[in-house]
């Protein structure tokens, strides 16, 4: 008999802390000058490169509605820039600008120095060593669904 756990049951565990895990970033405020869909449209944007309205409505499943109105309040705030696409000048391509990348690392530096706090506090070291061997792990598990 083995101690292995089961691939069901590392995955119904991996689910339950990752979903808690997200629950309490999202609870837990760190800068209040985004609003979630607006954080998701500009981190989208940042890692993705420039694009167009309607392939970011369909990444993040919502209504190109929804996204422009989104992408038109970070346009007005100096966050994402428009520009007509050099293949089709009848499409718009959208980019993040220089203080829309500034306001994401203000965010992600103070996100990092809460989680940073906590593992300090509330995690011996041994933990803090498993929890970095696992990132990437997750990371790749992710990357693979």
């Amino acid at each position: 008999m083995t101690d292995d756990p089961g691939m069901e049951d590392v995955a119904a565990a991996l689910l339950v802390s990752m979903s808690m895990f997200r629950r309490r970033m999202r609870q837990v405020p760190v800068q209040e000058e985004l609003t979630l869909p607006e954080t998701a449209a500009l981190s989208r944007l940042d890692r993705s490169g420039p694009t167009t309205a309607s392939a970011m409505a369909r990444a993040e499943q919502i209504s190109p509605q929804s996204m422009g109105a989104t992408l038109g309040a970070l346009e007005s705030r100096g966050l994402v820039d428009r520009r007509p696409d050099p293949e089709d000048g009848r499409r718009v391509v959208l980019s993040v600008t220089e203080a829309g990348r500034a306001l994401l690392r203000d965010k992600r530096t103070a996100r990092i120095r809460q989680i940073a706090q906590v593992l300090a506090g509330e995690f011996t070291p041994e933990e803090q060593r498993h929890l970095m061997a696992a990132a990437p792990l997750i990371e790749r598990l992710a990357q693979s669904i």
